[in-house]
């Protein structure tokens, strides 16, 4: 060993630690909430997305209400003419209910930003889908679909 070196090798030791931090790099971790909060400060399905604007949250609450609205459309709605093919009729039923799945993933996971605000306009927006979509209110008479189906080519959410 001549001076720290080994046959022409530096030293190996692990670096010293130092006091000052790291520097800053582009990337920022923000909390997840883990319970419910109040606030329009936070991530909603994108990264900052709505940020710290005002106008931005209130716009996230319309795009989740408006989410959830569609969700129960998409649940309540007769795509399938009469007299179409069991093939097309199931390429159609299938593809409405792909949509259906994807957006209601969106407004469960809009949920888990753990916003009050989030989760009370998804609420509503399922609510006003239903009585809008799925209820007898607003609905002319009930038409026979393919299999039997009185109001719609998707099967009904079971709730036991």
């Amino acid at each position: 060993m001549d001076g720290g070196h080994m046959n022409g090798m530096s030293d190996m030791s692990p670096p010293t630690a130092t006091a000052t931090p790291p520097p800053p790099t582009m990337h920022h971790h923000v909390m997840m909430h883990m319970t419910f909060f109040w606030g329009k400060n936070g991530e909603i399905l994108f990264p900052g997305w709505p940020g710290t604007n005002s106008g931005m949250y209130a716009l996230v609450l319309i795009f989740v209400f408006f989410l959830a609205v569609l969700v129960e459309f998409l649940s309540h709605s007769r795509f399938v003419r009469n007299g179409s093919g069991p093939v097309t009729a199931g390429m159609v039923q299938t593809l409405v209910h792909t949509i259906r799945a994807g957006l209601a993933y969106m407004v469960m996971l809009a949920v888990m930003s753990f916003n009050g605000g989030v989760f009370l306009v998804a609420v509503a927006g399922h609510a006003v889908g239903f009585l809008v979509f799925g209820t007898l209110i607003f609905k002319k008479q009930p038409t026979t679909a393919v299999g039997g189906d009185k109001s719609s080519d998707l099967s009904p959410m079971i709730c036991a």
